[in-house]
């Protein structure tokens, strides 16, 4: 479960470029659930998804995972609760290890130096299951430096690497708009593998409305640092590009009467 009460953060504050990223924002997301993040640039999204992660620090408000609140939590702290997929391939990886050394660096939640000989038989051979069931072919490619991988492998590496932990929550910030539509597709279908064998609660920033409207069991649409739209269910399940886009026209004209 994550909950968020009255959370604000604002940017440059006191000056003219003052900017309200989360504005009041109060939200709860039931454990296991898959929510989708959209909305236009400088809605708020990606605030949302970095004050869970204790990168932002919020203003006002607090925030619980779990049974924890981890409003002042630094994020080393909160790294036992949650994992997180960034958008660019590079950053979720080590490039200079190899692929069943960041495995191994991010089951022992530890860097430095002796991670050749923690990679044990057993281990390797786990891995390899682990990564066979992704369909990519990186079960064979353990020993390659993670560097030497396609922008789509890499992202997969990343999201394994992210719920080895067995997280309670994964933040996922546009981690698929880097990719060319079918590696997109393919990162997708190896979310939702890696969400469901972990029953995690999932939260996903996306521009893309298609797979807004694909993913997921609920969607939240933000602007100007408010929730503006929260749908889930058969209410979602009916929502085309272009109702959404209507959704959001209606929503954002009644943000600016309000």
């Amino acid at each position: 479960m994550i909950r968020l009460a009255g959370a604000r953060k604002a940017f440059y504050r006191g000056s003219p470029d003052e900017r309200r990223a989360l504005d009041d924002v109060s939200l709860d997301i039931a454990s296991g659930s898959f929510v989708v993040v959209i909305g236009s640039n400088g809605a708020g999204k990606s605030t949302l998804l970095n004050a869970i992660a204790g990168v932002v620090e919020l203003d006002a408000g607090a925030i619980t995972i779990g049974t924890s609140e981890v409003t002042r939590w630094p994020v080393h702290r909160r790294a036992a609760l949650l994992a997180r997929v960034l958008q660019d391939p590079m950053q979720g990886t080590l490039p200079t290890l190899s692929v069943e050394e960041n495995l191994a660096l991010a089951e022992m939640r530890a860097a430095g130096r002796g991670l050749g000989r923690a990679i044990t038989r057993a281990r390797r051979e786990r891995y390899a299951a682990l990564l066979a069931a992704y369909g990519l072919g990186l079960e064979s490619r353990l020993r390659a430096s993670a560097g030497s991988l396609s922008g789509g492998q890499r992202q997969v590496l990343a999201l394994v690497m992210a719920v080895m932990a067995s997280p309670q929550v994964l933040l996922l910030d546009e981690h698929a708009a880097a990719l060319d539509p079918r590696t997109a597709g393919v990162v997708m279908a190896a979310t939702l593998r890696a969400v469901a064998a972990s029953d995690l609660s999932t939260l996903m920033v996306t521009h893309n409305m298609q797979h807004a409207i694909r993913y997921g069991d609920r969607l939240l649409m933000m602007e100007a640092g408010r929730i503006l739209l929260d749908v889930a269910g058969e209410e979602k399940a009916r929502l085309t590009v272009d109702t959404l886009v209507e959704r959001f026209r209606l929503a954002d004209d009644r943000m600016l009467l309000a």
